[in-house]
């Protein structure tokens, strides 16, 4: 028979009111929402009237609704346009910012600044910078005797515009995870590179990307998830336009639930895009992996 132990005791009560806080966090923000949405998939529901049983019927309903499919598109065009230009640009500002130069911090503070500020603000201001006939950048195209672009309304544009967007409000964050990347390479590795006269390209693809590689993981991964969530830019810039090129997956689930209250669908749509990305991360962190190997 085991004797009571009052410190134990103590030490036992310490830890759950340690972790009570984030239990009532989880349950009432995490668990409850998603448990709510997964009873949600199978009803219909629009807010104001009682719940209707419906079975699969969302489901069904889904596997015919080409729009969402669309969306989806989209989204990945925006991902294809989006992760590349995010990533090549944060490892090269950060390889720069590595460097021994002046006002190093002062940069360093100015490239993490957008990522700090609003998104809604973010793309207030740019799409007043894409406007057809008063924008700054069509009016600099204008001076440089270059024809003016519909930056928003063209279908083909509208999309690489908002990823052009989103990459200069979101590098500052990556740009600092590969700074730190980049500081955890040990020295001794560029010096012996240097005694045997690699060129900085060598160095940069044979000791600095290897030796990064988990941060690089974690970089796209990040993006993707992030890419995925695309919601603000064209929901205040665009609309969904024109011609839906625009309409992303998480706009097109928001337009579902909360402007034509369909709760129900709208919650089996989140779980089936949730499920798409679910896939895709797997997928990258096996394709990763298998380069780090070689």
């Amino acid at each position: 028979m085991k004797l009571f132990n009052p410190k134990t005791s103590n030490g036992d009560r310490a830890g759950y009111l340690l972790v009570l806080p984030y239990l009532l966090h989880f349950s009432f923000f995490v668990a409850f929402p998603v448990g709510f949405c997964l009873i949600l998939v199978f009803h219909k529901w629009d807010i104001v009237s009682e719940m209707q049983w419906v079975g699969l019927n969302n489901f069904k309903r889904l596997s015919q609704d080409k729009l969402f499919f669309k969306s989806i598109l989209n989204t990945l065009t925006f991902l294809i346009v989006h992760i590349p230009l995010q990533i090549g640009l944060a490892l090269l500002l950060a390889e720069l910012l590595n460097q021994k130069i002046k006002f190093r911090a002062f940069f360093r503070a100015a490239y993490f600044m957008p990522v700090v500020v609003s998104g809604v603000v973010i793309t207030m201001l740019w799409d007043q910078l894409y406007a057809q006939d008063t924008g700054i950048i069509n009016l600099l195209l204008a001076k440089l005797s270059l024809p003016k672009l519909s930056w928003l309304t063209s279908p083909k544009l509208a999309m690489p515009s908002i990823a052009i967007m989103a990459t200069w409000k979101n590098v500052g964050l990556y740009i600092v995870l590969f700074l730190v990347g980049l500081q955890t390479v040990p020295r001794y590795l560029y010096e012996a590179a240097d005694l045997e006269g690699a060129s900085h390209w060598y160095k940069f693809t044979r000791i600095t990307l290897p030796m990064i590689n988990p941060t690089i993981f974690l970089v796209v991964i990040l993006s993707t998830i992030g890419g995925f969530s695309l919601f603000i830019e064209p929901y205040i810039m665009t609309g969904g336009g024109p011609m839906n090129s625009t309409l992303s997956a998480v706009l097109y689930i928001y337009n579902q639930g909360f402007f034509f209250y369909h709760m129900g669908y709208a919650a089996t749509l989140a779980f089936f895009f949730a499920a798409i990305i679910f896939v895709v991360i797997i997928l990258q962190k096996r394709f990763v992996e298998q380069e780090s190997v070689y």
